[in-house]
């Protein structure tokens, strides 16, 4: 494979549902053989296929409860399918939860060098971006302060930060431009575009049209973890439409023994 491929083959991710709650150690005992013998699956995506060339732009749209994230996550390698294969070849940058592994008790320069170790960079390496990613978050002396007292525009901002500058072949963005404030959002979308340029493959949800349409020509519409449509991004916009106005079938449930 080269550098920035994505191959998305027949993937399907399954989730177990127990609908009855357990709130004590006797009710896990008495409950356990019960689920063992039987469970709800959800499958949260099924039969998806999508092959991605380098360089290429997509984005992924469909209702809340489509699979969006789903799929994006299982790109990124945070999930695994139940059936099928994701093939991918580079560094993969996942911006799909700002500040995920941030310790809110340390500072944000603490947390800088952290989610740079969590993605594989030592601590001379960090110390060589750390300036850059300061200067790009805007945070100035607040980034000797303990996290846990920044705000969510601040929390954002660190993280989109620390995540734009892995200098990634594939870049996942799962809706991070809805954050922070309007002149930082078209920070973050010119740094995309940037991304674009240097010809990184790039993965995008998004509910905005608008943004999705100035950073990707196509789209892949997901509707109840199948996929409707992959194509044009203005033909996928228009079929996202059509299935929001049409039925809304329930989700994807069976009961399977284990």
């Amino acid at each position: 494979m080269r550098k920035g491929e994505i191959i998305i083959r027949d993937v399907g991710v399954c989730f177990r549902l127990y609908r009855e709650k357990v709130t004590t150690l006797k009710e896990a005992v008495v409950h356990r053989f019960r689920h063992l013998r039987s469970a709800e699956n959800f499958w949260a995506l099924r039969h998806v296929n999508v092959s991605i060339t380098p360089g290429e732009a997509i984005a992924l749209v469909g209702h809340n409860g489509s699979g969006k994230s789903t799929l994006l996550k299982t790109i990124a390698g945070v999930l695994q399918p139940r059936e099928g294969e994701v093939l991918s070849a580079g560094r993969i940058s996942p911006m799909i939860e700002l500040g995920a592994g941030f310790d809110p008790e340390l500072s944000g320069r603490d947390n800088v060098y952290l989610n740079g170790a969590l993605l594989g960079f030592s601590r001379k390496q960090m110390e060589a971006k750390f300036d850059g990613i300061v200067a790009f978050s805007e945070l100035g002396d607040f980034i000797d302060m303990p996290i846990k007292n920044y705000s969510s525009g601040m929390y954002a901002r660190l993280g989109f930060a620390i995540a734009q500058d892995v200098e990634p072949d594939i870049l996942i963005v799962d809706e991070v431009l809805a954050v922070g404030d309007e002149r930082f959002q078209e920070k973050c979308k010119a740094r995309i575009l940037d991304f674009r340029s240097a010809g990184v493959t790039f993965c995008f949800v998004s509910h905005n049209l608008e943004a999705a349409r100035s950073l990707c020509p196509r789209a892949a519409v997901l509707h109840h973890g199948r996929l409707a449509f992959d194509g044009p991004i203005e033909q996928a916009w228009e079929k996202y439409r059509e299935l929001e106005r049409g039925p809304m079938p329930g989700p994807q449930i069976n009961v399977a023994a284990s």
